[in-house]
């Protein structure tokens, strides 16, 4: 009920992208020890609740070790953070933190001679990968609705367009859910015969689409939030070359 009509929202929401990363985490076995870790502003205060919440539902045996909040942007330096972790016997860290606050914290983990996996948001994204570097690889993990290295002819093409159109690993800032907006809002356009904003509204709620024109990758725009939902990938950082890497991340 406090939903905006005019407001249609094409990445996965928090609760969503966490599902997928507790269902990774989940099947892990091995895994007892859980650290949670964000920023101290209304993103990171919901990642941490939720996390907690599912991954008490989904694995009951799993020990939540540490549960806090830093504060956004400001933190120059993780290693007290990191030896808190480490102290604390984690296993695996979960958390939403993105740009400096989660490149510093994974290189200060790594510092410190621990080896948890990290479960994240935003391990993929811009300025990210190629920062964290050689600390990533087998420990990194990242959820997104889309990943180059995914695989098919259609998501080869789509990719290699775009490296041939901005080569300079920095502009590597390619999300699929970008291109699906945009060819969305054509299609609800297209549908509507208007440009006029009601008309392509009324289109764009309850639309489909196939990206790449895949069943198997088929996300519908729900009416009653217009909130996309699409299948999600959850990534884990390797070296290029490695079985199923064929492309890495900005030069990284």
């Amino acid at each position: 009920e406090r939903c905006s009509p005019w407001h249609f929202r094409f990445d996965a929401h928090a609760d969503m992208r966490l599902a997928a990363l507790v269902e990774v985490l989940r099947a892990d076995t091995s895994l007892k020890k859980v650290y949670l870790i964000g920023q101290d502003y209304s993103f990171g205060q919901h990642v941490v609740k939720q996390a907690k919440a599912m991954i008490e539902a989904k694995r009951p045996d799993i020990e939540i070790v540490g549960s806090e909040l830093h504060p956004l942007g400001r933190i120059k330096d993780f290693l007290p953070y990191a030896a808190k972790i480490q102290a604390s016997g984690a296993q695996a860290v979960l958390t939403g933190n993105w740009g400096n606050d989660l490149t510093l914290l994974v290189k200060a983990m790594r510092e410190v001679g621990g080896t948890p996996k990290f479960y994240t948001f935003y391990g993929n994204a811009l300025g990210v990968p190629a920062a964290i570097g050689e600390a990533g690889v087998d420990s990194v993990l990242a959820v997104a609705e889309w990943h180059p290295n995914v695989g098919g002819a259609a998501s080869d093409a789509f990719y290699g367009a775009f490296v041939k159109r901005f080569p300079d690993p920095k502009d590597d800032y390619v999300h699929l859910r970008m291109n699906v907006m945009i060819e969305m809002l054509v299609q609800a356009i297209e549908r509507a015969g208007s440009v006029e904003a009601g008309a392509i509204a009324n289109a764009l709620s309850g639309a489909k689409f196939e990206t790449f024109g895949l069943k198997a990758q088929a996300g519908v725009m729900r009416a009653g939030d217009h909130q996309y939902q699409q299948p999600l990938v959850v990534s884990v950082m390797d070296r290029r070359g490695a079985p199923g890497v064929k492309v890495d991340v900005e030069g990284s």
